[in-house]
């Protein structure tokens, strides 16, 4: 594996490569967002699967503005000073779910710590506007730490009972410092501990980003600290480097090393895991729950048979 300080400048590995989107269902969902005034994280953030996700009507809202309070060194969102949070984000959600017909449906937010609760209330509020409209799907959310705000946020979106709750590690411990300095990887571990607790039915997500200069055994030990916060779903990707501004490539893993971690992290217990070079958060998400709901019935009908008779 190419091990040199910076390969970002080096030509993508064909496992990278991705085509420019030109669909029709690409450009009627752009539509879609613009005229009902909504954020993206698949354009923020420059998402390479943007062409294949859209082209299908999938997409992931981000909700709370375009601009974060952080300045994460792999992150492409504009920092600056956020705007107030818009009363009618929910019902404009909800509108574009209900008009992509999608049967389960991501959330995500920037973060935002200028605000009491951490954009919490929006999140419940995107999650009954979206069940009102559209009872039948599914949501996923994928929130900030909400570090600085104490437990009434996680409590409050966790009454709400989304489907699955993501909260993203990012990068091992020893990376923080410089890859995600506004936060802190234990505190992120006890957020999605503490979900779990407050209603094991949620299902738990969360992902990492290789390629920043980790080692292996330290990715192997985020898996087990994962376990024991009793996340359910891995996702592991590549960073890519979205500007010269931003946290160099270390490494374009290959897509044998993705499928070695996937293994690792089956043989640990997680309940699905998503591995490989351009695997995202919410890549493939609808079809990703689908195989964590059958999943987790199996386990349960496993552990049922094997319970002694009373």
């Amino acid at each position: 594996m190419n091990r040199s300080p910076d390969v970002s400048a080096q030509r993508k590995p064909p496992w990278l490569r991705v085509r420019a989107p030109t669909s029709e269902g690409f450009f009627a969902t752009r539509r879609l967002m613009r005229d009902l005034g909504l954020h993206t994280v698949c354009e923020e953030a420059a998402c390479p699967n943007i062409g294949e996700c859209w082209a299908q009507g999938h997409a992931t809202f981000m909700i709370l503005g375009d601009t974060c309070t952080r300045a994460c060194a792999f992150c492409n969102v504009k920092t600056g000073r956020p705007g107030p949070v818009d009363p009618l984000e929910p019902s404009r959600v909800a509108e574009a779910v209900a008009a992509l017909g999608l049967t389960h449906v991501v959330v995500t937010s920037v973060d935002r710590d200028d605000l009491p609760d951490g954009g919490a209330g929006q999140f419940v509020r995107v999650i009954e506007a979206i069940r009102a409209r559209s009872p039948a799907t599914t949501i996923e959310i994928l929130t900030p730490d909400f570090r600085g705000q104490g437990h009434a946020p996680i409590k409050a979106i966790a009454a709400a009972r989304p489907d699955v709750w993501n909260h993203n590690l990012e990068t091992v411990p020893r990376l923080y410092p410089t890859i995600r300095p506004g936060a802190r990887y234990y505190h992120s571990l006890r957020l999605l501990d503490r979900v779990k607790s407050l209603d094991p039915g949620i299902f738990t997500k969360s992902g990492l980003m290789v390629g920043l200069g980790e080692e292996r055994t330290e990715v192997l030990q985020v898996m087990d600290d994962l376990r024991s916060a009793q996340v359910d779903f891995l996702t592991i990707g590549q960073y890519l480097r979205p500007t010269p501004r931003h946290a160099p490539v270390a490494e374009f893993v290959p897509p044998e090393a993705f499928t070695a971690y996937a293994a690792l992290a089956r043989a640990k217990g997680f309940l699905m895991v998503s591995a490989s070079p351009l695997t995202r958060s919410s890549f493939h998400a609808g079809e990703d729950f689908a195989r964590l709901t059958a999943a987790r019935a199996a386990r349960q009908g496993r552990a049922a048979t094997a319970s002694p008779v009373a």
